[in-house]
């Protein structure tokens, strides 16, 4: 197959997996609709697989019932699509017992292939680690929403520290530091010396050398390229790890391989690698 460029960057599309995707954002009156329109959109950029998590609309604190909810619409939008589309089931620290009944249906019993913490609670909060234990058992990753805000945090949201002494306590599970704490220049040393942890590119403004600083920092397998689409465009996103000053073996580990390799035990006991 001839290789394809972008015309304004010289430069080939490399295969990708986003793995930060959302419902919310899409348009569409169904769930299936979003994630028609969502995969459109990815397949014009080279991105072979979006991971989406989180139905609609956002809920900051979700009770038992909502957070069933949007699991519900996200397998809804998985449905036609297992080889392009995975998912993450969205659970609360605020509530253990659902989480995990939530977990045994969408992770052990169905196609999800790991969880996202969101602002419910810190992630330094018993709730989660009941559930981080519990996930464990069936290889999954562990996503967590991280943000370091000049204005102050919200109440529950967890800071790239909160989730460096979460992973340190399950050393066999891997993590993935979401939005890299937001202030990715303090998120990075936070998250440094906890090897299970995966720094994420997704959100904020597409800022020059962020992508070389996570390399440099966390190396160059820990590193995984994420939009947050629909809430970011896919195009801006990616341009953060095709403008770095890197190698294409570098690029090609953060656009897929690294994601890709982490997920692969649990892909490949569901058949879905």
């Amino acid at each position: 197959m001839a290789v394809k460029r972008f015309p304004f960057l010289q430069h080939p599309v490399l295969p990708a997996w986003d793995g930060h995707c959302h419902l919310n954002g899409c348009p569409g009156r169904t769930p299936t609709e979003r994630m028609h329109w969502l995969l459109e959109h990815a397949a014009r950029l080279g991105i072979e697989r979006v991971i989406v998590f989180m139905g609609y609309p956002f809920v900051y604190d979700p009770d038992p019932a909502e957070l069933t909810r949007q699991n519900d619409q996200v397998l809804q939008a998985l449905e036609h699509w297992h080889d392009r589309a995975l998912g993450y089931c969205y659970v609360s620290p605020k509530y253990p017992e659902a989480s995990i009944r939530e977990i045994d249906r969408c992770v052990r019993d169905g196609p999800m292939v790991g969880i996202k913490l969101w602002v419910a609670e810190r992630c330094t909060s018993p709730g989660t680690a009941e559930i981080v234990e519990h996930l464990s058992r069936y290889g999954g990753v562990v996503f967590q929403h991280t943000w370091l805000k000049a204005t102050g945090n919200l109440p529950g949201e967890s800071t790239p520290e909160d989730l460096a002494a979460l992973a340190r306590r399950f050393p066999q599970v891997p993590f993935i530091c979401g939005h890299a704490g937001g202030q990715w220049r303090l998120g990075l040393h936070a998250v440094r010396s906890t090897a299970n942890v995966l720094v994420e590119t997704a959100g904020a403004d597409p800022v020059a050398g962020f992508v070389e600083r996570a390399v440099d920092v966390v190396g160059e397998h820990r590193v995984v390229y994420g939009s947050d689409a629909g809430g970011r465009s896919f195009a801006s996103q990616l341009g953060k790890v095709y403008g770095a000053r890197l190698n294409m073996n570098q690029k090609r580990l953060i656009l897929r391989e690294n994601l890709r390799a982490v997920l692969r035990p649990i892909l490949e006991a569901k058949g879905l690698d």
